[in-house]
Formats: structure tokens, sequence, C-alpha cells
């Protein structure tokens, strides 16, 4: 072996670990009866080749060597101070790490934070890692989480290992996993909340982290948790959402409140996740939830990256074939009530993330800071937990919306703790445009976007917000690429990046096509396409000018941008914000 290099290496190492799987389960013939925890994932991968399909990479590189059976090459590289080829770069994402170039020649790790939830004394530490491996600077994402970006390539291991010292840890938030589970991010707070999310969120969590056959699912996969509180969770966005409801004329044993489940949502491929008629108990749904995996295991697409979510099992098989199925891996039927039983949520209050809102515990308070598209600096995280230290019940809540909550507030410190926040250059106002607004990375950080989302999102809040005083909430979404991590199909308007061509030659300059009309919660709707191809710079004139066109052409102060939008035909819409143009 010594002639050989180190990549051929790596080649004949994986080569044998392939056939080695491959002998295990039996070849071509699948006679042998596989066992393990990852022997799931090696039958429905070979029940794809015995069908004639090819797998896809990723399948190949699992199948080859599996990403935690990898440690000591991971911490190989780190110590050559070297960043991986394709197929490493995509198994040290189990770890919770993304090599980003050619955006960034370096590494994004980004965490589990079950329910967005962590202490004054974690977050710090979060500070200190970002100071000492990373750029100076996190990302609250809209999964309610956090990422440290511009970590070199010797310190992979150090940030891997420094995030398990603070008692949190990046195991499987990236590549074909169950990523960072969200919740209610006033849970346990809110007088509005039909049930606290956290102990479900957690306990998901660690059966997640405890269960390997749960890690190298056909595709990524998104959980959540919502308990009816005022912050919207956007839990129909996810692939398995459960909804508190409350449930009319049920016995005195059996509780009354439920959790509804939904299945499906992937707004980066045009669908919401849909009710499925079932209903479980809280104590049900981390069962519930793992029955579900497994199927999506057993079923998904190992041959089509683009088709494996489980959206397109659902599709294919059906949502009553694929309950059955459901029921088949827990051996048991699940609860059905019919929607005339179920009672009304109430509404969520769009502006209940930013500002000072009053707690169910008497006397206190939660403060919603807003962060600029969920940036915050080193210092500016630093002060934050000091505040929730020294003025708050210690916890620092991330929510889905890109920005954060310090809980436990007495009414007699609430003015301290506003101004403490301000002194750190952050507020806990907001306009409605910067409440609402919503950002990807971008390509500053990522290779697949195609324009700069985070950085043309300010220019669209500072153009905007110079021009026109809004009177309600409305939600502007930027995402650079088709993943739609910003999730820009549900905003009131949404915008994807996109390469605008500016002459026959082929040149190409950044730019978004736009979208409007998308909700979430009671009002949850995919947006349509109004503008394609837009230039980034002419993007601010027609954000603003469809603002304007909804505030003189509403049907009074009630009605909804998202209302507004949808009321319109395309052409007239494009007609009245064309008629208001103002160049930028």
């Amino acid at each position: 072996m010594n002639d050989f290099s180190v990549s051929q290496k790596h080649y004949l190492e994986g080569f044998a670990s392939g056939l080695a799987a491959l002998h295990q389960f039996g070849g071509s013939t699948g006679t042998d009866v596989p066992s393990g925890p990852d022997a799931v994932h090696f039958a429905a991968q070979q029940r794809t080749i015995d069908a004639g399909r090819k797998l896809a990479d990723q399948e190949k590189w699992k199948r080859a060597e599996h990403p935690f059976d990898a440690y000591t090459r991971l911490k190989d590289q780190a110590g050559a101070d070297q960043f991986p080829k394709p197929d490493d770069n995509f198994r040290w994402r189990y770890y919770g790490l993304f090599y980003v170039a050619p955006a960034q020649s370096s590494y994004m790790l980004r965490l589990r934070i079950p329910n967005g939830i962590l202490t004054h004394w974690q977050f710090a530490g979060l500070a200190k890692l970002s100071a000492q491996y990373g750029g100076g600077y996190t990302h609250v994402t809209t999964r309610a989480n956090m990422q440290i970006r511009e970590i070199k390539a010797a310190d992979a291991i150090n940030v891997v290992e420094a995030v398990q010292d603070l008692g949190l840890c990046s195991r499987g938030s990236g590549a074909d996993n169950i990523r960072n589970v969200t919740g209610s991010a006033t849970a346990g707070i809110d007088p509005q909340e039909l049930y606290d999310t956290r102990a479900l969120a957690r306990e998901w969590h660690f059966h997640i982290l405890n269960e390997r056959a749960l890690y190298g699912l056909p595709r990524k996969f998104n959980v959540a948790f919502d308990g009816g509180g005022r912050i919207a969770t956007l839990e129909e966005t996810n692939d398995i959402g459960f909804q508190a409801a409350r449930v009319a004329n049920m016995s005195q044993d059996e509780p009354q409140i439920w959790f509804r489940l939904i299945l499906g949502g992937i707004t980066g491929h045009r669908d919401i996740a849909r009710p499925t008629g079932v209903f479980c108990k809280a104590e049900e749904c981390c069962s519930i939830a793992d029955a579900i995996v497994r199927v999506f295991v057993d079923t998904g697409d190992r041959t089509n990256r683009n088709k494996a979510r489980l959206k397109y099992v659902l599709d294919g098989m059906g949502f009553d074939a694929f309950l059955e199925r459901i029921e088949e891996k827990l051996g048991r039927k699940l609860t059905r009530f019919d929607e005339a039983q179920v009672e009304p949520r109430a509404l969520c209050d769009r502006s209940a993330h930013i500002g000072v809102h009053p707690q169910k515990q008497a006397g206190l308070n939660w403060l919603g800071v807003a962060l600029p598209v969920g940036k915050l600096e080193v210092a500016q995280i630093e002060g934050l937990s000091a505040i929730a230290r020294d003025m708050g019940d210690g916890d620092i809540r991330l929510t889905v919306w890109q920005n954060l909550l310090i809980s436990g507030i007495p009414d007699h410190r609430v003015a301290e703790a506003r101004a403490a926040v301000e002194a750190l250059g952050l507020d806990w106002r907001a306009t409605t445009i910067r409440a609402g607004l919503v950002a990807c990375t971008g390509a500053t950080g990522c290779k697949f976007a195609a324009s700069h989302t985070k950085e043309d999102a300010m220019k669209i809040a500072d153009y905007v917000d110079a021009r026109l005083e809004m009177d309600s909430p409305v939600n502007i979404h930027l995402t650079g690429c088709h993943n739609s991590c910003a999730q820009h199909y549900i905003g009131d308007i949404g915008l994807i990046g996109a390469k605008v061509a500016i002459n026959d030659d082929g040149d190409q300059v950044e730019g978004y096509s736009i979208f409007v009309g998308g909700g979430y919660g009671e009002n949850a709707k995919i947006g349509r396409e109004l503008w394609p191809g837009v230039k980034s710079e002419d993007c601010l004139d027609k954000v603003l000018n469809l603002l304007r066109a909804y505030q003189q052409h509403r049907t009074d102060a009630s009605e909804s941008f998202q209302a507004f939008a949808n009321r319109q035909d395309p052409d007239e819409l494009k007609a009245l914000a064309a008629s208001l143009s103002e160049a930028p």
C-alpha cells in the first residue's frame, strides 16, 4: 500500500468496504439476513440494485463506508489541515461540518438545539467558539438553530468536540439525516399555548441521537412540534408536523389535548404538509415519528436525489397506504378523529417574536430581539447571554424567524433589558418589513446560491423603510437556490436567486424571480411567480411598488397582503405595481 497515493488508498478502502457490505447482505441475491442498525438501509439499497436501478452517488458513499465509522479519518484530515474530497464532504455533514467552497474556503458547523432553547452559558460558549475557531459571528437559522462559519480545516475536530463540551452537539445536522427538532418558541411560557413542546422535542432529539438506524435516510428529514402558541412554528413546512389541538367530547380518562399528524411538507418543492386524519397522544408522538421514518427508510428513492423526500413517497403510495405501513410498524391502529370534533386553534401573532410580551407566569415577560437576517457578532452574543443570565430566567430561545427571545424578565427589569439590547447595537423593535424579513446564507457562504440574499434583504429593508410606512405585517423571504432554505414560497413576497441575462452574449448578473401570495399556519399556501429573472437592483423597486399597490388598493385596513395579492390577476397586479414605479 505504500506505493499508493492518499486518494488511491482512500478509494481502495471504500471499495473494500463496499465489497464487504455486499457480501454481508448476500450480494445481488439478497439471500443473507441483514443484521445491525444499518441493515435496513443496506437492504433498501440492495432492493434498488436488484431492480436494475443505479444508486445515487451519496448512497454509494454511505454503502462503502458509514460516516460514523470514519471519525479517525476526519481527525487525520484535520491534523493534516486538509479539506475533504466530495465523498468525505458528504460524510462529514453527519458531524455537522459543511465544506462550503467555493463560496468560502472553510467549514460551516451546524448545531442541534432541540426546540431552539439553550442556556445563557451555552450561548456564551458558542460566542467563544466562533471567535476561536470561526469568523467571529454566528447565524440563527430558519430551524431555530445556529451555525458557526469560516472554520479552518485544522479546527474541524476542535470545534465539533468543543460544542459537545458545552452540552450541545452537531451530530446528524446535515446530509441524509433528521435535522434539528423545532418546537414552539414560547413553549412553557405562552398564555395561549395548548401544550408545552419542550419535553416532546427533547424526547425525539435524544431518540434520534441514540438510534443509528435513523441516520442515512434516502434524504434529509424535518420534524416539528407546535403547541398552539402565539409564535408560528411553521410545522406545515416539515416532513412530519405535530399540531396540538383540543378534541371535544372526550371521556374523563382520555386527554383533551391531542396532536394532529400532518405529513409531506417541503415548500422548496411547492408542497405543504397535509392532515392525515390521525391524532395522537403526546406520549405517542415519538413512536409514531419513529415508525414514519422507518417506512421512509424502506420506501424512499435511493436513485434520484430530487425525488427522494417523503413527499414523493406519499405522492406515489398515497396517504392511506402509507398510514397502513405505519400501523404495520407500530403493530396497532392509529387514532382518527373527525375534524368537526376538533376545536379551532387560536391564531398566531405575527409580531409576537419581536418586543415585550407577558408570559403566563405573572409578572414575567419575554423580550423578542430583532437580528439582522439572523447574524450575530461575538460581542452581541456575549451581551445577550449576560442579559438572559442577569435579568431573565437564563434561557435563550431561538425562533424559526431568525431571531431570539429572552424569557423570564420581571416587569421591573424590562426597561433595563431593552436598554441593554439597544446598547449592543440590536433592537427589540422592528418595522413590519424587518420583523418579517427572512434570508438564507446566500452566495456569501453557500455554493448553491445564485445571489447574495442576506445583503440584498437588508438593501430591500433599507429601501422600503425609507419610502413607505407599513401598517400591517408582511413577510419577505429571500432564498438563494432551489433548496429554499428561507422558504420563499410561503412569504407574502418571496424571492429566489437567479442568474439574469443582460445581453445576447450570455453575460449574466445576480437577480431573483419574485413570487407573491404565499402563507403559513391558517393561511398556508404556496406563492405564485409574478416576475421571473429580475436583476437584484431592480428588485428594490418591484418590492416597494407591490407594497404601495397593496396599501392603495386593498379593500380596507384589515385585508392582508396575501389576500390582496391572491385576489388579483397576475397581469393586473404587475400593472398596479408598474404604475407606481420609482427608479432605485
